[in-house]
């Protein structure tokens, strides 16, 4: 029983510095083995991999993508000198992990810094090259991959690639937007009064020349009802000849009549006229005839 104890202290001992000697490397995964504070290996392959315990120790490092996204969107002035807010982020990792340990020590936060000062200083100088209307109108992805090139060319002397770096909004300063939407406004405000005026002097050329055709129309049809009019007339009159023609003394009678009925046609009628006046004529002859009669 004495000595358990002892061997159990023992195995125990062995299982941890075995276990201190072994260390896995993920598949998305680099490390470095570092003896006594030096870079003594650096391992790339996945796997169960060996160490000196005590002598040497391990550090992992990350090999995938990773994105770096400015807080803070950056001003930069175009060619003509009007300021830009940029907001951007950049795609990068880890592609030499030994130059990446000996240039910023692995740190994550100054191999930002760095890729911070890089990418402010290719949009700077793609900027400064266009208006504002290039930067809007098109050239984004000319300038995105001027801007990847340069920057990966740069950061490739401290072990990282530039995967991609995108613009995700580029706006005007708020106190220029404000100029600028004023300008704009009036701008629309002259175009839209200008459509109107047109507008107007459309509506009334339109109006007159319906005002003119209703006139011409209008005429027109007076001409057709006074043509018509006067063919009524001419058969008329030729009907009232040819009546005239077949029986003189009835059609006389009959325009006797009609001028009876016409010149009495109310009560409070007056007509002043001789009493051997020829219109009394057909109401002599009735009254004479009717008085040999009786």
């Amino acid at each position: 029983m004495r000595i358990i104890g002892p061997v159990l202290a023992a195995l125990l001992a062995i299982v941890v510095l075995a276990a201190s000697t072994l260390f896995t490397v993920d598949q998305r995964q680099n490390a470095i083995v570092f003896q006594l504070g030096k870079v003594k290996d650096v391992i790339t392959e996945p796997g169960l991999h060996f160490k000196w315990p005590l002598l040497q120790n391990v550090r992992l490092f990350d090999m995938r993508i990773q994105t770096y996204d400015d807080p803070e969107p950056l001003r930069f002035p175009t060619a003509g000198n009007k300021p830009l807010d940029v907001d951007s982020f950049v795609k990068w990792r880890i592609v030499d992990v030994k130059l990446y340990y000996v240039s910023v020590q692995g740190d994550e936060f100054g191999a930002t810094t760095r890729l911070k000062q890089t990418i402010s200083d290719g949009l700077q100088a793609e900027f400064g090259q266009r208006t504002v209307h290039d930067v809007v109108s098109g050239e984004r992805e000319a300038i995105m991959a001027a801007v990847r090139e340069k920057a990966d060319q740069d950061l490739r002397r401290i072990g990282v690639e530039i995967v991609d770096v995108r613009l995700k909004r580029v706006d005007l300063p708020a106190e220029v937007s404000a100029s600028v939407y004023r300008r704009m406004e009036a701008e629309r405000k002259r175009v839209a009064n200008e459509l109107r005026s047109t507008g107007a002097a459309e509506s009334e050329k339109i109006r007159a020349d319906a005002d003119r055709q209703r006139e011409v129309i209008l005429a027109e049809a007076y001409k057709d009802a006074q043509r018509v009019r006067g063919e009524g007339d001419a058969k008329a009159a030729a009907i009232y000849s040819q009546a005239f023609q077949q029986n003189p003394e009835f059609f006389s009678f009959y325009r006797s009549m009609e001028a009876y009925k016409s010149s009495f046609r109310s009560k409070s009628d007056m007509l002043v006229l001789e009493p051997n006046s020829d219109f009394f004529r057909y109401l002599r002859d009735s009254a004479g005839k009717s008085g040999g009669r009786k």
